[in-house]
Protein backbone atom coordinates (compact mmCIF):
# COMPACT_ATOMS: atom_id res chain seq x y z
CA UNK A 1 0.00 0.00 0.00
CA UNK A 2 1.62 3.49 -1.19
CA UNK A 3 1.40 5.79 1.55
CA UNK A 4 -1.67 8.42 1.53
CA UNK A 5 -1.90 11.82 3.45
CA UNK A 6 -4.02 14.13 3.18
CA UNK A 7 -3.39 17.88 4.75
CA UNK A 8 -6.88 20.26 5.96
CA UNK A 9 -6.40 23.54 7.40
CA UNK A 10 -8.40 26.41 9.02
CA UNK A 11 -7.44 29.97 10.42
CA UNK A 12 -8.86 29.43 14.08
CA UNK A 13 -12.16 31.94 13.97
CA UNK A 14 -14.31 33.06 16.80
CA UNK A 15 -17.22 30.03 15.88
CA UNK A 16 -13.99 27.67 16.65
CA UNK A 17 -13.50 28.79 19.94
CA UNK A 18 -14.02 26.87 23.22
CA UNK A 19 -15.40 29.80 24.56
CA UNK A 20 -17.82 29.94 21.84
CA UNK A 21 -18.81 25.78 21.09
CA UNK A 22 -19.16 25.46 25.05
CA UNK A 23 -16.19 22.72 25.44
CA UNK A 24 -14.64 25.87 27.50
CA UNK A 25 -14.72 29.39 28.63
CA UNK A 26 -11.36 30.24 27.27
CA UNK A 27 -10.85 31.99 23.96
CA UNK A 28 -8.64 29.29 22.26
CA UNK A 29 -9.29 26.51 19.39
CA UNK A 30 -11.76 24.37 20.64
CA UNK A 31 -10.69 20.59 21.38
CA UNK A 32 -13.60 19.30 19.53
CA UNK A 33 -12.73 21.79 16.87
CA UNK A 34 -9.56 20.19 16.33
CA UNK A 35 -10.78 16.51 16.46
CA UNK A 36 -13.62 18.19 13.56
CA UNK A 37 -10.12 19.21 11.32
CA UNK A 38 -8.59 15.86 12.32
CA UNK A 39 -11.40 13.90 10.88
CA UNK A 40 -11.74 15.96 7.61
CA UNK A 41 -8.33 15.07 6.87
CA UNK A 42 -8.75 11.36 7.32
CA UNK A 43 -12.60 11.49 5.59
CA UNK A 44 -10.63 13.37 2.08
CA UNK A 45 -7.61 11.15 2.51
CA UNK A 46 -9.70 8.26 1.87
CA UNK A 47 -11.37 9.56 -0.83
CA UNK A 48 -9.51 7.51 -3.50
CA UNK A 49 -10.32 4.16 -1.90
CA UNK A 50 -14.06 4.57 -2.60
CA UNK A 51 -15.70 3.43 -4.86
CA UNK A 52 -19.40 4.97 -6.37
CA UNK A 53 -22.53 5.17 -3.36
CA UNK A 54 -19.39 4.77 -1.00
CA UNK A 55 -18.41 7.14 1.84
CA UNK A 56 -16.53 6.76 4.95
CA UNK A 57 -17.67 7.07 9.19
CA UNK A 58 -15.48 8.16 11.93
CA UNK A 59 -15.67 5.16 14.40
CA UNK A 60 -13.18 5.92 16.95
CA UNK A 61 -10.94 8.92 18.05
CA UNK A 62 -8.21 8.94 20.57
CA UNK A 63 -6.59 12.18 21.08
CA UNK A 64 -4.04 14.68 22.71
CA UNK A 65 -4.67 18.41 22.99
CA UNK A 66 -1.37 19.62 24.00
CA UNK A 67 -1.22 23.12 23.33
CA UNK A 68 -3.76 26.45 23.08
CA UNK A 69 -4.21 28.44 19.81
CA UNK A 70 -5.36 31.52 19.63
CA UNK A 71 -8.26 33.18 17.38
CA UNK A 72 -6.67 34.32 13.38
CA UNK A 73 -3.85 31.40 13.71
CA UNK A 74 -3.62 28.97 11.57
CA UNK A 75 -4.10 24.83 12.26
CA UNK A 76 -4.01 22.43 10.33
CA UNK A 77 -4.07 18.79 10.63
CA UNK A 78 -2.08 15.89 8.41
CA UNK A 79 -3.56 12.46 8.06
CA UNK A 80 -1.96 9.52 7.16
CA UNK A 81 -3.36 5.57 5.80
CA UNK A 82 -1.53 3.44 7.95
CA UNK A 83 -3.45 0.23 7.12
CA UNK A 84 -6.51 -0.80 5.87
CA UNK A 85 -8.16 -4.16 7.11
CA UNK A 86 -11.38 -4.52 4.52
CA UNK A 87 -13.32 -1.65 4.89
CA UNK A 88 -11.83 -0.63 8.58
CA UNK A 89 -9.28 2.56 7.41
CA UNK A 90 -6.77 3.32 10.42
CA UNK A 91 -4.99 6.50 10.73
CA UNK A 92 -2.07 8.66 12.33
CA UNK A 93 -3.10 12.58 12.48
CA UNK A 94 -1.20 15.02 13.55
CA UNK A 95 -2.35 18.88 14.63
CA UNK A 96 0.04 21.88 14.00
CA UNK A 97 0.20 25.58 14.19
CA UNK A 98 2.27 28.39 13.43
CA UNK A 99 4.02 27.25 17.20
CA UNK A 100 4.16 23.30 15.98
CA UNK A 101 2.51 20.48 17.28
CA UNK A 102 -0.67 21.16 19.42
CA UNK A 103 -2.68 17.11 19.00
CA UNK A 104 -2.37 14.33 18.35
CA UNK A 105 -4.80 10.89 16.95
CA UNK A 106 -4.84 7.80 16.47
CA UNK A 107 -8.46 7.30 14.08
CA UNK A 108 -10.57 4.30 13.11
CA UNK A 109 -12.81 5.01 10.23
CA UNK A 110 -15.13 2.36 8.32
CA UNK A 111 -16.42 2.23 4.75
CA UNK A 112 -19.69 2.32 3.78
CA UNK A 113 -22.57 1.82 1.30
CA UNK A 114 -24.13 5.52 1.85
CA UNK A 115 -27.88 4.23 0.71
CA UNK A 116 -27.42 1.79 3.50
CA UNK A 117 -26.04 3.55 6.16
CA UNK A 118 -28.88 6.45 5.47
CA UNK A 119 -31.54 3.53 5.64
CA UNK A 120 -30.65 2.67 9.07
CA UNK A 121 -32.03 6.19 10.64
CA UNK A 122 -35.57 4.86 10.63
Amino acid sequence: MSTQTYISTIRVEERHLACSVGSGDLPVFATPMMVALMENAAMLCAVTLLSEGQSTVGAQISTTHIKPTPLGHTVSAEAILTRQEGRKLYFTITARDEQGVIGEAEHLRVIIDKEKFMGRLG
